[in-house]
């Protein structure tokens, strides 16, 4: 009986390795696993929202966080301008700055939304295994209306990584970029009062 037990906890290992496998090369699998699991945090530990909001929107951050790219996505929402005027120092500041607010205004966010379902859209034949670049659609089921999300994918050596998410038609990698521009011109271009006084809002991408 024992035996019988070691062999089934190895397949199950198997099968769990080997999902993850799948994850890290099919980017359909990889957001859609990740977007259940966050749905399951909002339907699931919504409570959590009322009593301990911190808590709340941690789970969704330990979630969300290792699925973007950071740095990528950082110097496009600095735009090539900015970038190239900024320090070494200055650039890996603001990946974290940017990080940290990113997380902040999307886990916030995520949570208003309360007991909703995300299905994922797969495509009808197998995708190119030399594909670099591609897109995700989602829809959010709120429970009273029907949002489309969209993710701009890019490989990467640590597998796929979101570089942009349209909300409902609300471009955030350019909206930020927007943001950026704006606050940077009202600070004569100084890179390091531009960083210290950077908040990230995309409102709610009009999702109530």
């Amino acid at each position: 009986m024992l035996h019988a037990h070691k062999n089934f906890f190895f397949l199950f290992f198997l099968i769990v390795i080997s999902f993850e496998i799948k994850s890290e090369q099919d980017p359909f699998i990889f957001i859609d696993s990740n977007a259940q699991k966050m749905a399951n945090v909002l339907t699931n530990e919504s409570g959590l929202f009322e009593t301990d909001r911190l808590i709340y929107e941690d789970k969704i951050k330990e979630i969300f966080e290792p699925m973007i790219d950071f740095r990528r996505v950082a110097a496009s929402v600095m735009g090539k301008k900015y970038y190239l005027m900024a320090s070494k120092e200055q650039r890996a500041d603001f990946v974290l700055i940017f990080k940290d607010s990113l997380l902040d205004t999307y886990a916030e966010t995520l949570a208003q939304w309360g007991d909703s379902t995300i299905s994922t859209e797969f495509p009808q034949k197998k995708i190119d295994a030399n594909i670099k670049n591609i897109e995700v659609k989602q829809t959010l089921d709120t429970g009273n209306s029907l949002y489309p999300i969209s993710y701009k994918l890019k490989k990467t050596k640590d597998g796929w990584k979101i570089v942009n998410i349209i909300i409902n038609g609300v471009n955030l990698g350019l909206t930020f970029r927007n943001q950026f521009q704006a606050l940077a011109v009202s600070h004569n271009g100084n890179i390091e009062l531009t960083l210290k006084n950077w908040v990230s809002d995309a409102g709610d991408a009009g999702i109530s």
